[in-house]
């Protein structure tokens, strides 16, 4: 009988926080002006949505830094740096951790886009890509397309890590020629 009890008490907790972690912001709409951003990157530079525009953006917002699901989303996105620029667009990886984990992250990686330390959590929080988990607080992995105009163009809430940059190039060239997505 303890042990229904105890079973109990956590599937209630893990109630709550699943519960806490989905209220834990509204996502942007497609068409409607992109929630503007001022965060440092891995070297301290300061990012502001503005800086990108004229260009596509493709916003990533992921949860750690140099974990396996998160290496394998940024790796991807650094193989396929070269098309998606070709495409018009900049990649731009968002997360909790701070500006040092990013640089240790980049370096390990070689990754070449900027990784922005949002160690408020105010815009995974505005971009509804907060999970807040009562005792720590980490980004959900979804991606935003930006586009030139600074609007959200499309989101992305399910997010294969291995196949995502692929999934944007296809999305970009049909954006990029006019294309219905």
């Amino acid at each position: 009988m303890k042990w229904i009890a105890i079973v109990a008490a956590l599937v209630v907790f893990a109630s709550l926080l699943v519960a806490r972690a989905a209220r834990a912001g509204e996502l942007p709409e497609v068409g409607k002006p992109a929630p503007d951003f001022k965060l440092p990157d891995q070297n301290g530079k300061q990012h502001v949505l503005q800086d990108y525009r004229g260009k596509w953006l493709v916003l990533y917002f992921y949860p750690r830094d140099d974990t396996p699901g998160c290496t394998k989303e940024a790796c991807a996105f650094r193989d396929d740096l070269n098309q998606i620029a070709e495409l018009g667009a900049q990649v731009v990886g968002v997360s909790v951790d701070d500006s040092e984990s990013h640089a240790e992250f980049a370096k390990k990686y070689h990754l070449p886009f900027p990784l922005l330390a949002d160690k408020t959590t105010e815009t995974a929080a505005r971009y509804g890509a907060l999970m807040n988990l009562g005792f720590m607080k980490i980004a959900r992995r979804y991606t935003f397309l930006i586009d030139p105009q600074g609007n959200v163009g499309k989101v992305y809430l399910s997010v294969e890590a291995s196949r995502h940059s692929k999934e944007i190039i296809e999305d970009l060239q049909k954006l990029t020629t006019g294309s219905k997505l």
